[in-house]
């Protein structure tokens, strides 16, 4: 698939704005870096700081990792991505994401079920709408417009903004095979958070089954596969694999509820089970330090590059061979020179 591009993911907000994240941003586009993208949960949104940070770039494309479905109707994600398009002169990346049960129901007070058939309504209506061929009618399973009932004065309507592109990159954020599969069919990539080298059949062969099912061709040959990488260099491995594994434990058995955590089902088609499962209770009995100290180096060296540079140029051969086209990375300003040359050389 070619060389490893790189990326900056500016990552979520905590109490407000990462600090340096502008030089950060501007630091990756001196160096050569692909793209920047930015994050969204129940806090800060993904795409004003997007837009606030993008305007003081020229060549890095923009990317959303990942804004949240739930948060917004189709109608309103496709004039953001029409407008982020124009201001940016064309460098928009509309990356989008299901999210969880407890974000979109709690948050958003949206149902969560059927989150594949509710994806791929999302994803047809906004690429009708940026094409601009005719007003919009769609009656689906979930989204209805004009909407049948209320005041019954809906009209088809179509963007009074001609877009700059009329075919948007839309990237779609899945760990589950079927939506992993349904990335590869509807979307333009698929972004990754948890990939692991030792599994890269496993998701080729679920994107080879998306990219039967849409007909085309010739998409696998430009269909971009995003994949959130932790690298962190150092001198003692165990230390880097520490700043490290308070992630993988949140994720592991911190986010969702028992039993419909996405994150959790990566980790036990990894092989980490039973560690998955040692992890999850300890979160879910407050013990978050316990869990993070749960997670063995194994289990972070599948996911995650950490250790002396020649250790990780070493183990960057296996992540080369996968069907990853480009690494996002984060960090500050002063950690993306020695990115660039790890990964680009």
């Amino acid at each position: 698939m070619g060389d490893i591009k790189l990326g900056y993911n500016t990552g979520y907000w905590s109490a407000g704005p990462p600090p340096g994240a502008l030089d950060a941003v501007k630091e990756a586009e001196k160096l050569g870096f692909n793209s920047v993208w930015t994050a969204e949960a129940y806090g800060s949104d993904a795409l004003t700081p997007l837009a606030w940070w993008g305007a003081s770039t020229e060549k890095l494309k923009l990317g959303t990792a990942i804004m949240q479905m739930s948060a917004r109707t189709p109608a309103t994600t496709a004039m953001a991505t029409i407008t982020m398009d124009h201001l940016s002169n064309g460098r928009f990346i509309l990356g989008l994401g299901a999210s969880g049960p407890q974000v979109v129901e709690g948050w958003y007070g949206q149902p969560y079920p059927k989150p594949l058939a509710r994806t791929r309504e999302y994803v047809d209506i906004i690429r009708k709408i940026v094409a601009r061929d005719e007003p919009v009618e769609y009656h689906g399973q979930f989204f209805d417009m004009p909407l049948d009932g209320g005041a019954n004065l809906g009209k088809p309507l179509k963007s009074t903004v001609h877009p700059l592109r009329n075919e948007i990159p839309i990237y779609l954020a899945a760990e589950g095979p079927k939506n992993v599969a349904l990335s590869a069919e509807i979307c333009d990539g698929w972004l990754p958070l948890f990939f692991s080298p030792k599994d890269d059949k496993f998701y080729r062969d679920c994107l080879q089954q998306g990219f039967d099912a849409s007909g085309d061709a010739t998409k696998k040959d430009r269909f971009e596969v995003t994949a959130t990488v932790m690298l962190i260099p150092g001198d003692d491995v165990e230390e880097c694999a520490n700043m490290i594994r308070p992630f993988l434990a949140l994720y592991a058995g911190g986010m969702g509820a028992k039993g419909a955590n996405f994150h959790y089902e990566v980790f036990a088609r990894m092989g980490y089970a039973d560690v998955a499962d040692k992890v999850q209770a300890l979160y879910l009995e407050g013990k978050k330090q316990e869990a993070a100290a749960a997670i063995p180096l194994a289990m972070v060296e599948d996911v995650a590059l950490v250790g002396p540079p020649d250790k990780i140029r070493d183990e960057l051969d296996k992540w080369r061979e996968t069907c990853i086209t480009e690494f996002l990375v984060g960090g500050p300003a002063m950690a993306l020179p020695i990115f660039a040359d790890l990964v680009l050389g």
